[in-house]
């Protein structure tokens, strides 16, 4: 599969911004449309996945990699089944943005919230896409190492597993992030009937944080 980055969802965007509602400052919306232009036309979106057979002591079969944490193990309670992914917007992308981050750091705010709704759109396609290809079966939200009580080092065993670097080219640093910034890792369970959809307030990792609940409101209301 392909990655495939089809649209940047201003409401978002704006939701990574912060931005309480009410229009937005003519000023604000020029540069929204014009880091978006940049942003479209830099990025390089790539994907890889893998199925793997989950065992009851949450190893996938055939690897070395063995899912840590409570919350992926409710996650995947009815699965015995899962897939790796990987997705990324590409180093033109990150290039993009650093060079925003070394010159207009107002600029560089406005492309990592845009970049960050980027690769949702991304992993969104690529999630639609697998639903399709297991159309007999019923997958799981996504779940991310660093989410809940799954530890953030689980990331380097899930790029051994992936092959990741070799194949579309993300790398780790010595912290477990992904350069480019802008990349997505995430475990997906299969199943063989429908599965609840986990996102929401009362799964969120910033629930006690968020500033939008504090104000009893929803950031994707």
């Amino acid at each position: 599969m392909d990655g495939r980055l089809t649209e940047i969802s201003r409401r978002e965007v704006l939701r990574y911004l912060q931005w309480r509602g009410g229009e937005v400052p003519e000023e604000l919306a020029r540069q929204l449309d014009g880091c978006q232009a940049a942003l479209l036309a830099a990025a390089r979106p790539r994907v890889v996945w893998q199925r793997y057979d989950l065992c009851p002591d949450m190893t996938l079969l055939g690897t070395a990699f063995r899912l840590q944490g409570q919350a992926v193990a409710r996650l995947l309670a009815d699965c015995r089944e899962v897939i790796l992914l990987c997705a990324t917007l590409g180093m033109e992308a990150e290039t993009l943005l650093r060079r925003a981050q070394a010159g207009n750091m107002a600029e560089a705010v406005v492309l990592d919230a845009m970049g960050s709704a980027a690769i949702e759109n991304v992993c969104d396609n690529l999630c639609g896409d697998l639903a399709k290809q297991f159309a007999t079966r019923y997958l799981t939200d996504r779940f991310s190492p660093g989410y809940g009580d799954m530890p953030i080092a689980q990331q380097r065993a899930l790029f051994d597993t992936l092959d990741v670097t070799r194949r579309i080219g993300v790398t780790l640093t010595e912290s477990d992030l992904m350069v480019p910034q802008k990349s997505v890792t995430a475990v997906v369970g299969i199943a063989h009937r429908t599965q609840p959809r986990r996102r929401g307030c009362g799964n969120c990792a910033n629930y006690e944080n968020c500033a939008y609940r504090k104000e009893g409101k929803h950031c994707e209301a």
